[in-house]
This record gives C-alpha cells, structure tokens and sequence, in this order.
C-alpha cells in the first residue's frame, strides 16, 4: 500500500469525460532479420510476462470512504489483460496517417478507474511489416521522466530478449487486501507527517519569496519575471471535446544540435523556437498572429539526480515564445532569453515549490472546480494565462528492441484541456527528435497543416546563418573613459549570459 502525492492527486481529480488526464507513448518497430510468422503475436507474449512483473502496472485505486481525501495504490495482482491489451489492425495502405487516426482515437478515451491505470495496443497492418505499440498510462502515475522507467520494464537493449521465466505468474502473488481502516489510517499518518513537513519548510519559503520579490524590482533580476502575464487570445483557447487528434514529426538531432551550437543556444532554446515559428505559421493562416506574444507553460523537473520513482516530480513555468516577432534570428534570440529567465526563476524558487500536500477534501473541491469550469464554458470568455503547452523529455540515446524488433519512433502524446488545445512534447531518442502533437480539434481543426510548419520551421532555422556579434550602442561608446586601455574583468552579468548559453535543464536539455 503506498500514499499518493498531492500533486499526482490533482491530476485525478481535474479529469473530466473531455479532459482525460493520461499521456501515452506511440512506438513503432521494424521486424527483426529473417523470417517472422506474426511479429505482432511475438510481441504480445513477451509482453505479458513483463507487464505483470512490474509492480507500475500491477497497481490500482483504493478509494477512501466518500472521497474524502487521495486514493492510496495496491498492488492487484496479475492484471487482467484482456481489459489492458487489445490487438488493432490498420486499414489499407497502413501508413503515417492511418497511425496518426488509430492513436488519436485511443487517447481520447478516459481510463477506467476501477482496474490498472493503463492500457496497451498492438497495432499491426503497417506498412513494411513494422508494428506499433501504444501505451497509456494516467498522468497520476507518471511523470515524463519517471516513464523512462517504465520503458526499461518494457523493452530490452539488445535485439537478445531477456528470459522470462515459464512460470511467471506464480511470482507475482495475490492482489492486497486493504481495508477501510487500513486505508483511514494510512491516510491521516501520510496527512500529518505533510502537515509538519509543510509547518517545517514555511519561514524558510517564506523568507525565500519575500527575497525573490525585493529582487524583481531590481534591475539586475527584472528579466526573471519578463515572462509573467496573460497571453493573447487565439483559436488554440477555447473549451473542447473529448475528440482528439494527433501528429508525429521526427527531425535529426544532430542538425538541431548544430543550429543550437551556431547561435550560442540550448537544445531547448532551439525546440521553443521550432515550435513559436510552426505555431506562428498555423495561426497566420488561421485567424491572424497575435500582436502580442503567445506564452507556452513548459514543465520544469525537481527530480534529484538519479530519482526514478514513479511519480510526479515536477512544476510548470511560462516562457515567452517571441510569436510577435517576424525575423527568424531575432525571435530564437528572444526565445533564448526568455528560457533563461524561466529557468533562472525556477532555479530560485525551487526550495518553495510544492510536490506533496495534504488532501483532505480536495477530491471534492477541485473535482467540482473542474467539472464546473468545464460546463460553464469559461474557458471561451477568459483571457489565457497560457497558449499551449511545451515538454522537452530527454530519452534513451541507444536503440530499444522488444521480441528482436529495433523500436525505430517514439512519439509522445500528452494532455489538452479546455483553453488549452495544444499540447506539443518532444521525446528524444537515439539520433532524433520524435515530436508528438497533441490537440482538440476544435482548438486545432488542421493538425496535419501545423505538422507541415514545423517541419519547414527546421528548415528555415538549419539555413539561418551565425548571427554577427551585437554592436555596441553609440551612446555607450560615448560613455567609455578615452584613455582606458586595460581590458576590464568579466562581470557578473557577463557570467550568468554565458552560462545560461550552456547546457539547459528546463524543460529536457
């Protein structure tokens, strides 16, 4: 038995019929060399054994007496796979956009709470004789990182599959038992051991925040907050339906690298970028580009280093996508600064940003909070605090392989909600970048078209030349000591640039 965080609660708690709260993962792989009767079936038995071995996806709910507070997870024991498991085959010809309709149309569905949050399909009658795998799992269990986890359950490292052994489900066990009482008292323990840890950390927070607002009005740390406010109205913000749609666009990572290298950028900086031009190109052509900025809510990792447990380490920033902005060059330099604001204000706040809390009667106010923003059709009416949301999420950088089969994609999908009708994640993997767009077509009715720009946005930023070094102003020229000829000691300011032209962690790499 084991305490849900308050953060992985809330995510239960905000579904609705139309907003599903899981994220899923579509894998493609080649057949291994030589002759394979049903690569699909070769799949699912190897597949079996693993899944029930995992403890992940053995688990399910053991809701509390009227909801009173966070469900707890109980291992149930081998999951019953024909709820979990489903084989799919394509309609001819079997290609892109026939995977493209299949995904799409399994994550719209909400999971069904009363078993194993997660479901798999098995998709065969792709071109080539290739198969897919597409994996739900709800976003209470997981976060983009802790998933990487669960693909290490899943798939070998080798074209060798691992042996399982022929008598696997005897080594799993029954399913607990958790009574009332037993979850009662859990809960009030994980409660108060939250409540004291929250009465522990909060002089320090507090003085930690009171800092960060002396320092926003300081010159030095201004730039931290150019990211706050309101985003523009636009067709992406608007309530929507459970119906969902989806595209997959793989670009080289070797080639963002270079364009991130050529202009003293992050890989992330140049991901932002890729996507403020595709979505800037979409909306021109459906309804007009905002005058002001659209603003992209990310998340942000507060996972230790080497912490894999499965749960939600993690919190969300805004970042100012430049979409204003017509010259290429100028809008990733301004991407680029507005990642490193977020980065330096997350970077601050970090020791004051909340994972876990107590959940005492949350289930009932944020459940009814979310239902009745849902039919209220508020989201039509409020200005956005965001326009569509962003996750860069490093991934394994040698080839998976499952039944001898190399997985040759991965293309992530993740959450809409209303007003927030697209989601864009990138999962990279071996020597690509595998993007997955996630959206409500009544936010998005042309993903396939914002496929296409993303792609010509790599293309126009690969042919961008290095920008030249800035010239400085006229009038500090004018300013500077004529007999000064000692060259001066790097500053501060100098510094912090320089280093936030390094590796980046928000938001992936």
């Amino acid at each position: 038995m084991k305490n849900m965080s308050g953060l992985d609660g809330l995510f239960l708690h905000l579904e609705t019929p139309a907003t599903p709260m899981h994220v899923a993962a579509l894998y493609v792989l080649e057949p291994p060399r030589g002759k394979v009767a049903d690569f699909a079936g070769e799949i699912e038995r190897q597949l079996l054994p693993r899944l029930a071995l995992s403890p992940f996806f053995r688990a399910r709910l053991a809701a509390l007496p009227l909801h009173l507070a966070n469900p707890l997870w109980i291992d149930g024991g081998v999951p019953d796979f024909a709820q979990h498991l489903q084989r799919i085959v394509l309609p001819a010809p079997g290609g892109l956009a026939e995977l493209q309709a299949c995904a799409a149309a399994l994550h719209s569905r909400v999971l069904d709470r009363r078993r194993p949050l997660w479901e798999l399909a098995i998709i065969d009658g792709l071109t080539d004789g290739e198969v897919a795998i597409y994996l739900k799992v709800h976003h209470a269990a997981v976060d983009g990182i802790s998933g990487l986890g669960l693909a290490a359950s899943i798939f070998d490292d080798s074209a060798e599959p691992w042996p399982v052994p022929a008598d696997w489900r005897t080594l799993v066990g029954e399913a607990e038992r958790a009574g009332v009482g037993e979850r009662l008292a859990s809960t009030l323990r994980h409660t108060a051991a939250q409540s004291l840890k929250f009465l522990r950390h909060l002089p320090s927070g507090m003085r930690l925040l009171a800092g960060l607002v002396a320092r926003g009005g300081a010159r030095p740390a201004a730039g931290m907050g150019q990211n706050l406010g309101f985003g523009p109205r636009t067709p992406l913000n608007v309530p929507i339906t459970a119906e969902r749609d989806f595209a997959a666009v793989s670009l080289p990572l070797a080639g963002v690298r270079a364009i991130a290298e050529r202009h003293a950028a992050t890989l992330n900086d140049v991901v932002l970028t890729l996507c403020s031009t595709a979505v800037r190109e979409y909306l021109a052509a459906h309804g007009g580009v905002p005058r002001k900025s659209l603003l992209a809510t990310m998340p942000v990792s507060l996972r230790d280093a080497g912490n894999t447990e499965t749960t939600i380490q993690a919190t969300l920033t805004l970042v100012r996508l430049a979409t204003h902005v017509a010259d290429p060059l100028r809008r990733l330099q301004a991407v680029r600064a507005a990642a490193g604001a977020a980065k330096a204000l997350t970077r601050h706040a970090r020791a004051i940003i909340p994972t876990d809390f107590p959940s005492l009667g949350v289930p009932w106010v944020v459940g009814g909070l979310a239902s009745l923003y849902g039919r209220s059709r508020l989201a039509a009416h409020l200005t956005p605090l965001a326009n569509l949301a962003i996750s860069n999420v490093p991934g394994p950088r040698q080839a998976l392989y499952l039944a001898g089969g190399r997985v040759r994609a991965c293309w992530p999908l993740s959450i809409v909600t209303h007003g927030l009708g697209l989601n864009i994640t990138v999962f990279s993997y071996c020597d690509a970048l595998d993007f997955g767009l996630t959206v409500a077509p009544a936010a998005v009715p042309e993903v396939q078209s914002l496929a296409k720009a993303l792609r010509a946005a790599y293309d126009e930023l690969a042919r961008l030349p290095t920008a030249p070094p800035a010239a400085e102003p006229a009038q500090r020229r004018a300013r500077r000591p004529a007999a000064s000829t000692r060259s001066s000691p790097a500053t501060p300011a100098a510094t912090a640039r320089g280093a936030t032209r390094r590796r980046s962690t928000t938001g992936g790499e």
